[in-house]
């Protein structure tokens, strides 16, 4: 059938043919490339959200999925057209540089310390600094993702809280991966480590061997994530239309409603906040 199609297709003048051909192509180019965190994959947020926001507006999305730092850089570069990131301070300096046309807050989850559940290191409770500190002093294991990502700027900001330089002195047992939060946490399930980690990720993953979350509830640990339209100025190829829809959809009514309802085992994973 396609085939008959295809052949009645070239038996019509050439201005016929490409008319009726011109829908499937204009339909192929509606598409934006979002850079993104690892988070929002892993946790499986976006087969979640992403479908929705086609449907709604025929725009599809095509993920490259990287920490926040490299998703900054490959929008400088002009590979992506928009950015759903977690490193706010690194955001508000990517739009200050022009490189961005405004960063909208999208929602927020936060960040838990996990470990074995046995605790060698005694970290178990709702301090942050207290809990790398007590790694720091006993040498216990843990894996960074040191990879630029928002979850790694966040655990460097918590190391400087706790008042320890890695710069001048890593822990005995700190070890840096330079890899996504799955691959970290695969680590530290293989390694009985602690490692940071967004409760996103953590939730959904499966390979948790022995470990647990041991110090949550800290305000130290919020973790927020905006959308940043790519500045065209820069990039004159970006897609700046369809990016934008996509920045209005996901802090509408609408698209908020989808981030909310996204649940594993009843709880929920990021919680929006686009207009508070």
């Amino acid at each position: 059938m396609i085939l008959r199609k295809r052949l009645a297709l070239l038996a019509l003048p050439a201005l016929v043919a490409a008319t009726l051909l011109a829908p499937t192509a204009h339909a192929q180019d509606k598409f934006i490339m979002m850079a993104s965190t690892t988070s929002t994959e892993q946790s499986g947020l976006f087969k979640h959200l992403l479908p929705q926001f086609t449907q709604a507006t025929g725009i599809s999305v095509r993920v490259v999925a990287v920490g926040t730092g490299q998703a900054l850089d490959m929008a400088r570069r002009g590979d992506a057209d928009i950015l759903f990131v977690h490193d706010q301070p690194a955001e508000e300096k990517f739009v200050a540089e022009g490189f961005g046309l405004e960063r909208r807050p999208v929602m927020y989850n936060d960040f838990v310390l996990i470990g074995p559940k046995n605790d060698p290191a005694g970290v178990r409770g709702n301090n942050i600094a207290a809990a790398l500190k007590k790694l720091n002093d006993t040498g216990a294991g843990f894996v960074s993702r040191g990879d630029k990502s928002g979850t790694h700027s966040a655990e460097l900001r918590q190391w400087k809280l706790a008042g320890i330089d890695l710069a001048a002195a890593k822990p005995a047992g700190y070890k840096e991966c330079g890899c996504g939060m799955g691959q970290a946490l695969n680590i530290a399930a293989s390694s009985n480590a602690y490692v940071l980690s967004d409760r996103g990720t953590w939730l959904n993953f499966k390979n948790r061997a022995d470990l647990g979350i041991l110090v949550e509830g800290d305000k130290q640990l919020f973790n927020q994530y905006g959308v940043i339209v790519v500045n065209p100025a820069k990039h004159p190829h970006v897609k700046k239309d369809f990016a934008q829809a996509f920045s209005d959809w996901v802090v509408s009514r609408a698209g908020q409603d989808v981030i909310a309802s996204y649940k594993i085992g009843g709880e929920q994973l990021f919680f929006p906040n686009a207009n508070k």
